[in-house]
C-alpha cells in the first residue's frame, strides 16, 4: 500500500505549493510541475515514476480535456477552425525546420535530427488549458482556436511519427505501408464518428443516465462515454485525450451539462490532475545534464520560438490581432505528455540515441515549464479577451 503515502505527498506538496503559486500571481500548473521536479529523480528522489503514477496521470490528462470539451462553445470552435488548421501546420512545419538545423549544428545524423524534429512539433495542449482555465479565458477567441489548433496539431504529430516509424525505425515490417493506410482509414472513420456521437448517442446516454436509480447517474454515463472515447482514440494511434475532448464536446450539446460538470471538476481536480502534472516533472533527472548543457539550453530556445512564432504567424495570417496571435501562439509551446510520448517511441525504435534522450526529455520539461509563463503574459496584453468571453 506504499502508493496511498505516494499520493498523499503529492496531494498535500501539490496542494500548498499551488495555493501560494496562485497568491504570488504564478498559474499553480508551474507549482505542481515544480513539485514533480523536486520530488522526484532530478533533486529529492521522495517519488518515483511508477505504474500507478503514470495510470493516475494518465485518468489525470483525460478528465481534465474532458472537462476542456464540457466547457468549449462548439460555436466558437467551428468558427475559428480554419485558423486552428492554418495555426497547427506552420506550427508544426516552424518547429521541424528549425529544430532539424538544430540536430544538423550538433552533428547528429539525418535520422536523429529528423526525429528530434517530430518530438518538437507536438503540442501538449492540456497545459495550457489547465492555464487558461485557471485566468477564465479558456472559452475565448484565442482559448478556441489554440484548442481546435491541438486536435489538429495532434493528427499532424501522429501521421508523421507513423511514418517515420515505419519507414525509419527498426524491426519494421513489409506490410507497414498497407497498415499505415488502415491507421489512417481508422482514424477518418473516428472523426465521423464523432458527429453521431454528438448527435444521437451522447443524448441517449444522457436520458439513460437521468433514468437510472443510482446516485449521479449522468456523470457516470458520461464518464463512460469519456474513458470509451479516449480508449478507442489511443487505439487507432491518436492520442487519448483527443478521444476525450470530442466526448466532452458531446455531452456540452446535452441537458445534463451542468450537473456533469459540476461533478467531474472535483473528481479531477481533488486527485487525479495534480497527479499529471507531477508525473510530468518526475521525467526530469540531471544525470549527465552538464555535457548537454549548451545543446539543452539551444533546443529549449528553440522549441519556444519556433511554436510561439509558426503557430503565433498562422493566427496573424488569420487575421487575428497581434496580441491574440501571441496568446494563440503560447497556448502551443507547452510539449508535456505528448512529446515525452513521442520520444519514449523513437527511443524504442531506436530513431534517437541514448546519448542525447536525456538531453531532450530535459528540454521538454523546460520548454513545458516555461509555457504557462509565456501564456500568462500574452494574456495580459490582450484586451479583447474579456469581449470574447461574453459573444
Amino acid at each position: 500500500m506504499g502508493f496511498l503515502g505516494v499520493l498523499v505527498i503529492i496531494l498535500i506538496t501539490t496542494t500548498i505549493v499551488g495555493h501560494y503559486s496562485s497568491r504570488i500571481g504564478i498559474p499553480a500548473v508551474i507549482g505542481q510541475l515544480l513539485v514533480g521536479i523536486v520530488l522526484g529523480p532530478a533533486i529529492l528522489n521522495w517519488v518515483r515514476p511508477s505504474e500507478f503514477i503514470h495510470v493516475f496521470s494518465e485518468m489525470g490528462v483525460i478528465i481534465l480535456m474532458f472537462i476542456a470539451g464540457i466547457e468549449s462553445d462548439l460555436k466558437l470552435l467551428k468558427k475559428y477552425l480554419k485558423p486552428s488548421i492554418l495555426v497547427a501546420i506552420l506550427g508544426v512545419i516552424v518547429p521541424v525546420v528549425l529544430t532539424y538545423g538544430l540536430g544538423i549544428m550538433f552533428n547528429l545524423g539525418f535520422k536523429e535530427s529528423l526525429f528530434i524534429s517530430v518530438i518538437f512539433a507536438a503540442t501538449s495542449v492540456s497545459i495550457s488549458v489547465a492555464v487558461l482555465k485557471e485566468m477564465n479565458v479558456l472559452n475565448g477567441k484565442a482559448g478556441a482556436t489554440i484548442l481546435g489548433a491541438a486536435v489538429v496539431d495532434d493528427i499532424l504529430a501522429v501521421i508523421i511519427l507513423s511514418v517515420m516509424v515505419s519507414l525509419l525505425g527498426e524491426g519494421k515490417e513489409s506490410s507497414s505501408g498497407t497498415s499505415l493506410v488502415m491507421t489512417f482509414a481508422m482514424q477518418l472513420l473516428f472523426f465521423i464518428a464523432i458527429y453521431f456521437v454528438v448527435k444521437f448517442l451522447a443524448p441517449y446516454m444522457a436520458k439513460i443516465g437521468e433514468k437510472l436509480f443510482v446516485p449521479v447517474g449522468p456523470t457516470i454515463m458520461a464518464l463512460i462515454l469519456c474513458f470509451g472515447m479516449a480508449y478507442l482514440a489511443d487505439l487507432i494511434g491518436l492520442s487519448s485525450v483527443v478521444g476525450a475532448f470530442f466526448a466532452g464536446i458531446a455531452i456540452s450539446q446535452t441537458k445534463v451539462l451542468e450537473e456533469v460538470d459540476h461533478s467531474i471538476e472535483p473528481i479531477g481536480y481533488a486527485i487525479f490532475i495534480p497527479v499529471f502534472f507531477v508525473s510530468i516533472g518526475l521525467n526530469m533527472t540531471l544525470n549527465g545534464i552538464q555535457h548537454d548543457l549548451w545543446f539543452i539550453i539551444i533546443l529549449t530556445i528553440i522549441a519556444i520560438l519556433s511554436k510561439l512564432v509558426g503557430a503565433g504567424l498562422g493566427a496573424r495570417l488569420s487575421k487575428f490581432t497581434f496580441a491574440e496571435s501571441y496568446m494563440v501562439g503560447a497556448g502551443m509551446v507547452s510539449r508535456g505528455e505528448m512529446a515525452l510520448i513521442i520520444a519514449q517511441i523513437g527511443y524504442q525504435s531506436k530513431l534517437i540515441s541514448s546519448d542525447y534522450y536525456s538531453a531532450i526529455i530535459s528540454a521538454i520539461i523546460l520548454t513545458t515549464l516555461l509555457a504557462p509563463f509565456l501564456l500568462k503574459h500574452a494574456a495580459k496584453l490582450s484586451p479583447q479577451i474579456p469581449k470574447d468571453l461574453n459573444r
